[in-house]
């Protein structure tokens, strides 16, 4: 059962590389999971079924949030920001990526509204990313940073969660430790997301990218909106829309009910007619279009992920490995760090992952040595690496529905390889570190 994890997961990665779609590619893999642990084809498939279901609220809150963002554009409120945004940003391509992955680290503490916000602020964007020829890459790295750095190093909003869990899963299996302690042993795996980020804005991706010849195609069109985008007046449907966008937030960061915040922000969308109700099933299945296939997609990785669960396959990997790790404590870091990185690719969420490694982890440590605040940079490095260059996580979903309004941005290419490399490699050796270092 240890090889069967390893495997599927093989399997997800280069079916992705190979650009087979996504969803077939986890489903490929859970199939592959499942008959390798002992179940028949038919029960594996039942497996992914019942799993699905997990994520039913986050996929009907993916697609109310996609018919929110599709309702905000036709109000014309999305023309004004990029006219505005044309006259502060220009050419200046390195300023604006920063910028963006500054608005991205806010979704996770300040406002925590995690991807609701890309869908509603990137598509406007992509016309200004052409003119300035950005490469959307680096736009793609610094949303997955805000996605993800902010939640591992600070204990606030998402953060706090992602925190809570690591401390309530220590707990369950006899280490305790304080949320400050534990933020405190993340601080190290957290800054090697910072170096992968800078790598990526001055280094790897800094130079001009030409847009293709779908993009250059749209260029002229872009130059002559772009004068009258400047032009655009402010008016009460803007304030009605801005109102909506708060309400939206507000039930969202106060109630944690992101389909409740979605659905009120509709509401007020068509009460005000700001979009005629005529429009109505046109801007739910737009909404559908962008989002219905992330929403999908997590679907399917709940499945895979209860494949997993249910046929313990991960404890059987942790049981297998820790057979070969003796009391090297260099070499029992970087299995565990590796066991969480093949994990969470396939599973694809760093809050589902960290009960499942905790359990398997903190026995290991505890016998090896490791003291508590090690144990603890363990546990949360191994949860959160995978996330970023994972085809079924959100903190690579949320970006590309962005980048990809237009079908110009590949999921697996231009999001989760670039992530991965960026964030996982220099993630895996800062939290190594830490694990000798604490």
């Amino acid at each position: 059962m240890a090889l069967a994890v390893i495997v599927s997961v093989l399997v997800l990665t280069v079916l992705s590389l190979l650009r087979v779609n996504v969803i077939i590619a986890i489903l490929a893999a859970g199939l592959t999971a499942g008959v390798m642990s002992g179940e028949s084809l038919i029960g594996s498939l039942q497996l992914i079924v019942d799993g699905m279901g997990n994520q039913a609220s986050v996929a009907l809150s993916y697609i109310l949030l996609g018919a929110f963002a599709v309702a905000i554009t036709y109000s014309g409120i999305t023309s004004i920001l990029v006219g505005r945004l044309l006259k502060v940003f220009k050419d200046k391509r390195t300023f604006t990526v920063l910028v963006i992955a500054g608005v991205a680290s806010l979704s996770q503490n300040v406002v925590p509204v995690h991807i609701a916000f890309i869908p509603i602020l990137i598509p406007p964007l992509l016309h200004l990313f052409d003119r300035m020829k950005l490469d959307r890459r680096a736009v793609a790295t610094a949303l997955t940073f805000g996605l993800k750095a902010p939640y591992v190093m600070i204990p606030a909003g998402f953060g706090l969660i992602f925190h809570q869990t690591i401390q309530e899963a220590m707990e369950a299996n006899g280490v305790s430790l304080g949320i400050s302690q534990i933020a405190q042993s993340l601080l190290i795996p957290g800054s090697g997301m910072i170096v992968g980020l800078l790598i990526a804005v001055f280094i790897t991706y800094k130079k001009k990218k030409d847009p293709n010849e779908a993009q250059a195609s749209h260029e002229l069109d872009f130059q002559l909106r772009s004068e009258d985008l400047q032009s655009i007046k402010f008016t009460k449907k803007h304030v009605f829309t801005i109102l909506a966008i708060i309400v939206t937030l507000f039930i969202q960061a106060f109630y944690e009910e992101l389909v409740l915040a979605a659905l009120a922000g509709l509401i007020i969308m068509f009460a005000f007619r700001i979009v005629p109700f005529k429009q109505g099933d046109k801007v739910v299945s737009d909404g559908i279009a962008m989002m219905g296939t992330i929403a999908f997609v997590m679907l399917i990785a709940s499945g895979y992920a209860n494949v997993l669960t249910a046929t313990e396959s991960v404890s059987s990997l942790v049981d297998v490995s820790s057979q070969f790790l003796g009391d090297n404590q260099m070499l029992i870091a970087f299995v565990l760090l590796l066991v969480g990185l093949i994990v969470t690719m396939g599973i694809g969420s760093s809050f589902a992952t960290i009960p499942i490694i905790a359990a398997l982890f903190v026995p290991i440590c505890i016998g090896a040595g490791f003291s508590p605040l090690a144990t603890a940079a363990l546990i949360g490095t191994a949860g959160a690496l995978g996330d970023a260059g994972s085809p079924a996580s959100d903190s690579t979903l949320g970006p590309t529905s962005g980048l990809n309004a237009d079908g110009r941005h590949n999921h697996i290419w231009d999001t989760c390889v670039p992530t991965f490399i960026h964030f996982n490699i220099p993630l895996f050796i800062f939290g190594w570190a830490a694990a000798l270092i604490l």
